[in-house]
């Protein structure tokens, strides 16, 4: 049976990756902070063919906690995709004199440092898989900005280059890509309490080119996409409905 560990597994884009590739009838490891969106998602899933554990994955004493019970749960079976999801949702983090270091080490551990981790983690387990690959979500930020997103988007763009870094010195045994997301609504796939339906201005959906914004679902049949395309590897994939290729005025 194939299996993937998605980092960030409770809410949003990665409880969607989750699920998704739970519905293609693979196992499915999740890792989180959020220990309710975890506890949702257990009671929901098979424990057979769900491991679902709490872990801040920027912190290399949680990393090493988690891998040794993955490990544990996989026996002599090979990991097949790593995707590296987690990160700050909220891109701003306000005028740079005013942005503190301990702010700024926390968006790049979230997202650049947490993928650094894990794929180190995760590289044995890999090995023994006949196709794996990592695919990094990064975004849009990594190569245009709006104002006051500092951070965030150097954690991002630090991830583009750690995924082709990774693809050079991994590769052939490991493919590995990165997925760039635009404005996805990640309102559906909260937990419980959090969940939200979207109500978009026509405005919203006319800035793209493919009349609509982003879901979560794309994203994660994007990933599917990376892990079956046996010829791409070092490659930065925009998932964005066109957004980044057209141009806007403001009037």
């Amino acid at each position: 049976m194939t299996t993937i560990l998605v980092t960030g597994a409770g809410n949003g884009i990665g409880r969607a990756i989750l699920l998704h590739f739970h519905g293609l009838g693979w196992r499915v490891i999740g890792l989180d902070t959020d220990a309710e969106a975890l506890a949702e998602l257990r009671a929901a899933l098979p424990p057979s063919e769900a491991l679902l554990l709490t872990c801040d994955v920027g912190k290399e004493g949680e990393v090493a906690r988690a891998f040794a019970r993955i490990e544990e749960w996989l026996g002599e079976e090979a990991l097949d995709c790593l995707v590296n999801n987690s990160g700050i949702a909220d891109p701003y983090c306000g005028p740079l004199p005013d942005l503190a270091l301990d702010d700024w080490q926390r968006w790049i551990d979230a997202s650049l440092t947490a993928a650094f981790l894990c794929s180190r983690a995760a590289v044995g387990l890999l090995e023994r898989s006949e196709q794996a690959s990592i695919v990094n979500i990064s975004s849009t930020r990594a190569v245009m900005s709006e104002p006051e997103c500092f951070a965030y988007a150097a954690a991002k763009g630090g991830l583009d280059a750690l995924t082709h870094a990774m693809a050079v010195s991994l590769g052939p045994a490991i493919r590995v890509n990165a997925i760039r997301p635009g404005w996805i609504e990640t309102g559906p796939w909260q937990k419980a309490g959090q969940r939200s339906e979207p109500e978009h201005r026509p405005r919203d959906r006319e800035q793209h080119p493919v009349g609509r914004v982003g879901r979560c679902e794309d994203i994660a049949e994007a990933v599917a996409y990376l892990h079956q395309a046996g010829f791409a590897t070092g490659q930065h994939l925009n998932i964005d409905g066109g957004m980044t290729r057209k141009m806007i005025y403001e009037h």
